[in-house]
């Protein structure tokens, strides 16, 4: 059962480097709609696009997947044939949880997921029209995001495309304060206290490594991506779609 995020409450007495351990995995779903404005539509909106551009006998990739949101949405949403979904994270404790959710939710009109529990910098990508980034890269080592990214274009079909999620930094000091103070007001709204606010804020500080939207286009045409467009944005949150 899915508990309410109170992981950096006043009950917390340090505030460490943040994890996706089973703590974590715990209160994700709680988590991730109370922090990330949108994230409800983003993930059914995942399985639109999807739905349009996933490609007959290709296989389709939710790196970075966590509990799978983005691989059920694509498993419920396509309508090619014969293709098949992979699902990566290196968390035991979120694709061991997921895996569970298969077992008890799996139907004969969804297409499989396979959740593989290993690096994404050390998965192939191979034979792929569409691949999900969900609030992913944000993660990934600075120095390894070009390289994964040039990866991910050479392994999609012409036509292929790669939804990207991230949190952003802004090119301006007045742009970064207004979207991070709306971003504040949002979880507040959503009863974290500012306590919690501060200390996940901690947590993130040495992990979680946001770019520019100018960053992440320039980057994306360097991996090989022809054309990219944004697709939603809300505060210091974008979705953007890359086609190969």
């Amino acid at each position: 059962m899915n508990a309410k995020d109170r992981l950096y409450d006043a009950q917390v007495e340090a505030v460490q480097d943040f994890v996706f351990d089973e703590r974590v995995v715990r209160v994700f779903p709680d988590m991730i709609n109370r922090s990330v404005p949108g994230y409800a539509l983003i993930i059914p909106i995942i399985g639109l696009l999807a739905r349009r551009y996933a490609q007959d006998n290709s296989t389709l990739y939710d790196l970075g997947c966590s509990l799978g949101a983005g691989a059920l949405a694509m498993s419920q949403a396509v309508r090619a044939e014969n293709v098949r979904i992979v699902a990566v994270d290196n968390s035991p404790a979120m694709i061991g949880r997921l895996g569970e959710v298969l077992e008890a939710e799996q139907t004969p009109d969804r297409i499989p997921i396979e959740p593989i529990c290993g690096d994404l910098l050390q998965t192939s990508i191979e034979d792929a029209s569409v691949v999900v980034l969900n609030f992913t890269l944000q993660f990934v080592s600075p120095g390894a995001r070009l390289p994964l990214l040039r990866r991910i274009a050479r392994g999609l079909r012409p036509g292929g495309i790669l939804l990207l999620s991230e949190k952003i930094r802004f090119e301006t000091d007045l742009e970064q304060v207004l979207q991070t103070t709306w971003h504040h007001d949002f979880k507040r709204a959503q009863g974290y206290s500012d306590l919690e606010i501060s200390r996940k804020r901690d947590a993130l500080e040495n992990v979680m490594k946001p770019d520019s939207l100018r960053h992440h286009r320039a980057r994306l045409l360097e991996a090989g991506f022809s054309s990219v467009h944004p697709w939603f944005q809300v505060f210091n949150f974008r979705s953007l779609v890359a086609f190969r």
